[in-house]
């Protein structure tokens, strides 16, 4: 089913001045998610060229903790220009601020 966000268009740049988007027009912008699929991931690598960043996500096979092979099921990759990547970074950054300020801090620091 199609999904309508709102943005204003309207909103300064960074870096520019009102003047340069005077003439700016508020924008819808229809998500359409018809042909989506979800896919559970609990294992994420990411590598990169000038040209590309390119992220590997599956699901950790390895049962037991003493095991001295990981088996990781590869499920999808996801490749991105290098803009569309620091977006992604932006949004990410974001939602964690979000997420451990209602559920408290997340600590990988053991990882």
């Amino acid at each position: 089913m199609p999904r309508k966000q709102s943005s204003n268009a309207n909103q300064e740049p960074e870096g520019k001045g009102a003047a340069e988007v005077e003439g700016a027009t508020e924008r819808t912008v229809r998500w359409d998610d018809s042909n989506m699929t979800s896919t559970y991931a609990n294992v994420c690598n990411v590598s990169s060229t000038r040209e590309e960043v390119t992220f590997l996500f599956g699901t950790n096979q390895t049962w037991h903790t003493g095991q001295q092979e990981l088996a990781i099921l590869l499920t999808n990759r996801i490749i991105l220009n290098p803009y569309a990547a620091k977006r992604l970074s932006h949004l990410l950054n974001n939602i964690m601020k979000e997420y451990e300020n209602r559920f408290g801090e997340i600590n990988i620091s053991g990882q």
